[in-house]
């Protein structure tokens, strides 16, 4: 029967958990981000070559995308900068959780925003008022990510 030490708690691994949590937390929201970014540029693209008007117009949706980016940053650092020679497992595995919260809820809503962000700009150019629609959809698809970034900041502060 053997007793548990300070150690134990304390396995060489248990950084290399929480460094997972970092990098997950800015590889997915960037993946999203990127995605977002992509297919949203498509559209203000295709949009631009009957309305080059609306080309600033149209940008909504890429600098939606890019902010999604940001939460997985803002995780990702934070979780970088409490890795040290005293990192529990346990620790390790909140932050784990924390960066998948906030990275694989901003690849869903960088999915979102590009696919919305595509059509949404396209169909402005053919009908004005669906603008202020767009907006609206690509906010409840910004608002995903940020309820990973919540998650991920309620988690990070657990330890």
């Amino acid at each position: 029967m053997s007793h548990a030490t300070a150690d134990d708690n304390k396995p060489s691994y248990a950084v290399f958990v929480g460094g997972l949590g970092s990098a997950s937390a800015i590889i997915f929201s960037s993946l999203g981000a990127a995605y977002g970014t992509a297919v949203s540029g498509v559209g203000i693209a295709t949009m631009a070559l009957s309305k080059p008007e609306l080309i600033m117009k149209s940008i909504i949706p890429v600098v939606m995308a890019g902010i999604i980016a940001i939460y997985g940053l803002v995780v990702a650092v934070l979780i970088a900068g409490s890795l040290n020679h005293d990192y529990t497992i346990q620790k390790g595995y909140i932050q784990l959780g924390a960066g998948l919260s906030v990275g694989l809820a901003g690849l869903a809503a960088g999915v979102a925003i590009g696919i919305v962000g595509d059509a949404g700009v396209r169909g402005t150019a053919q009908q004005p008022r669906l603008f202020v629609g767009m907006i609206l959809i690509l906010i409840f698809g910004e608002v995903l990510g940020l309820y990973g970034l919540i998650v991920a900041i309620y988690l990070y502060t657990r330890n």
